[in-house]
């Protein structure tokens, strides 16, 4: 059993919204109150910490995240770069360091910030001549290859675009090396993948690091290979990470085929809802909208599926326990996968099946009659707030005023929506404090584009953006009974902060840092040493 006493618990319960001792024992919060709870609960095998009035929230949940991937790329070459010519120095340092006929990869890059826009394959051939080089868009809906790798992947002037996805080209026909959606796919399944074992010791060394930034889980959008990773943890003890992982849409039919459930697992890796796309992305122009692009009028995005097709997977999923979680980010995106929602909802009633928690992740653009659909149907909202200050200008270029609708987190909570906030790492950092500051303030760091923030009347309050990376990620998980606060009976997943969020300067929010994590009770993480130990 273990006491912590002599701290400022925010605890996010709405039956005790304040303490300052809580009684940690098996793994859950026996008990939560003032310090009457030491002299009452005080036993030979006891320990008492006093935290000497440092801040307490409960564990912080990203809500959707790529964990292989983020893994990963912390190998890989950083293409997040002010200019183009910055992205193929590092390429050109990677190559220094690696045999001739071997892959370089990269991630990171976005065209939209660099003043000479797209790259071309030749830019790349020109610093790696023997080495095939793939890297992919900070939105990872694209991707910049060199004609290395295009000769691997047998891509031609000829070879004709992929259902969902293409393959650029120039005015005469030439690819230029940029390839986009499921085109990604022709050179992507040319490079040889790492081992297992390569895969889970990546996530094993990466998870110490979510610990420091106050995560004590997530919700994985990867796929098999991370799910394996995973388990063996788990096996082994290893997990110290709450895990709700999705299942891939093209692997719905052995999934029902093997019985599984959205909800089957444990404490700490439990099954979520089967993930699908309903478009591409803002980055490179892909999201599908209502009405074209500004300044495209041929291009109004890529609709990968409609309301007809999303309901034949999503009812199919239903009817076997499986809740959906469908990508959309254009308006027209979200306006099919509400559609079909609605008629997933009927058919549930229609069927006898529960009323399963589906979702729809990012939500980035929604037209203004589809604004109080998502609450009305009790859908999730699995949102990014630093998604917003990164597409802000993307935004207002190629969606104009209709970037008013963007983001909308605000109108979602009057709606009546839950939230469940997250990252998309590693297209974003996964500091949780980053998208806190982004969700009240809507502003960069910098404190760009002005005081007032972008659209301000789409702020919140701190308050519910640490709900949604706690109560809300809870609630899509369906433990909202044993997470996301700090209660009786709940997990013992807490954050000790070196600040206080609800004080203080909005500005402050992104230098908070944790002093200590726990998950299940045990440290798993401390900064040095804590003021409370001797």
């Amino acid at each position: 059993m273990r006491i912590l006493t002599n701290a400022k618990i925010h605890t996010l319960d709405s039956h005790n919204l304040q303490a300052d001792t809580l009684v940690v024992d098996h793994g859950v919060f026996r008990a939560v109150g003032d310090s009457a709870l030491v002299s009452t609960y005080t036993k030979s095998d006891c320990e008492v910490e006093d935290l000497h009035g440092a801040t307490i929230l409960p564990g912080l949940v990203d809500a959707h995240f790529h964990l292989e991937q983020y893994a990963l790329s912390l190998q890989h070459v950083n293409c997040e770069t002010p200019t183009k010519a910055a992205c193929i120095e590092q390429v050109a340092e990677a190559v220094k360091n690696i045999p001739s006929d071997q892959w370089i990869i990269g991630n990171g890059w976005n065209q939209n910030d660099w003043q000479a826009g797209y790259g071309h394959a030749s830019e790349l051939d020109y610093v790696a001549p023997d080495n095939p080089v793939y890297l992919t868009a900070k939105s990872l809906h694209a991707a910049w290859v060199n004609h290395a790798a295009l000769q691997r992947a047998g891509i031609n002037d000829s070879t004709p675009n992929p259902q969902d996805g293409r393959v650029a080209r120039d005015q005469a026909g030439i690819a230029t090396g940029i390839l986009f959606e499921t085109a990604m796919e022709l050179v992507a399944n040319c490079i040889p993948k790492p081992n297992q074992n390569q895969i889970t010791d990546a996530i094993k060394t990466t998870i110490p690091t979510l610990w420091e930034i106050g995560l004590t889980g997530v919700h994985d959008f990867d796929r098999r290979s991370c799910f394996i990773a995973l388990q063996d943890m788990q096996k082994n003890g290893d997990l110290k990470l709450r895990v709700l992982k999705s299942i891939p849409v093209e692997d719905l039919d052995e999934a029902i085929a093997l019985g599984l459930r959205s909800g089957f697992g444990d404490d700490f890796l439990r099954v979520g809802g089967i993930k699908t796309f309903a478009d591409g992305a803002l980055g490179p122009r892909t999201a599908a909208l209502l009405s074209s692009y500004e300044g495209e009028e041929e291009n109004c995005g890529m609709l990968m599926l409609d309301s007809e097709q999303l309901f034949e997977l999503s009812s199919k999923a239903s009817m076997h326990g499986l809740s959906m979680a469908v990508h959309a980010i254009g308006d027209r995106a979200n306006h099919e996968v509400l559609d079909a929602y609605t008629s997933l909802r009927e058919f549930e009633i229609e069927n006898d099946l529960e009323h399963l928690r589906h979702r729809i992740e990012h939500v980035q653009l929604l037209h203004p009659v589809d604004q109080h659909r998502i609450a009305d149907l009790n859908i999730i909202a699995s949102m990014q707030p630093v998604h917003a200050v990164s597409d802000m200008l993307m935004a207002d270029r190629y969606w104009g005023t209709r970037s008013k609708f963007a983001y909308a987190w605000k109108t979602q909570l009057d709606e009546g929506a839950i939230l469940a906030f997250g990252s998309d790492a590693p297209v974003e950092s996964p500091n949780p404090f980053l998208g806190i500051h982004a969700a009240v303030t809507r502003r960069w760091r910098d404190g760009s584009p002005d005081q007032d923030g972008w659209y301000p009347e789409q702020k919140i309050s701190v308050t519910d953006a640490i709900k949604a990376y706690t109560t809300g990620p809870a609630y899509a998980a369906g433990i909202e009974n044993k997470a996301g606060v700090i209660a009786e009976n709940c997990f013992a997943d807490l954050i000790v902060l070196d600040k206080d969020p609800f004080r203080g300067n909005l500005d402050q929010l992104p230098e908070i840092q944790p002093i200590a994590t726990m998950v299940g009770g045990e440290w798993v993480y401390k900064k040095n040493s804590p003021p409370w130990e001797p």
